[in-house]
């Protein structure tokens, strides 16, 4: 029996917490862009400011999208708190997804994940 290949999202959002599972990228791809972009249409973060170390809210992760998936997939997206996004390889050690002209995050993750599954 050949076993199926699933891809798993998670989005966290503060307390909240979605989970999803796909039988391919495409639709993966599809709702962590959905989701995120929502999110980052509800508000920003204020700077955080304690007595020894201040926090800037591009400093912050407000929400956080991470898409696991077979051969070991492991990527996501981070949504800061001045609502600018950051996509990355990786678990352990992240490696930032580089952004191409014209693209933003999503489009630089979905290109990075879709030409390593060609």
């Amino acid at each position: 029996m050949r076993r199926r290949r699933r891809f798993a999202l998670t989005i966290r959002d503060g307390p909240r917490v979605q989970r999803h599972r796909f039988e391919s990228l495409q639709p993966a791809l599809d709702v962590l862009e959905t989701e995120m972009r929502s999110l980052a249409q509800t508000g920003h973060r204020s700077t955080v400011d304690l007595r020894y170390r201040r926090f800037e809210p591009v400093q912050q992760v407000m929400a956080r999208a991470e898409l696991r998936g077979p051969d070991g997939l492991r990527a996501g997206l981070d949504l800061r708190g001045d609502g600018s996004a950051e996509a990355y390889t990786g678990r352990l050690t992240r490696d930032l997804v580089a952004e191409r002209d014209g693209e933003d995050a999503f489009q630089a993750l979905r290109r990075t994940l879709t030409e390593g599954a060609s």
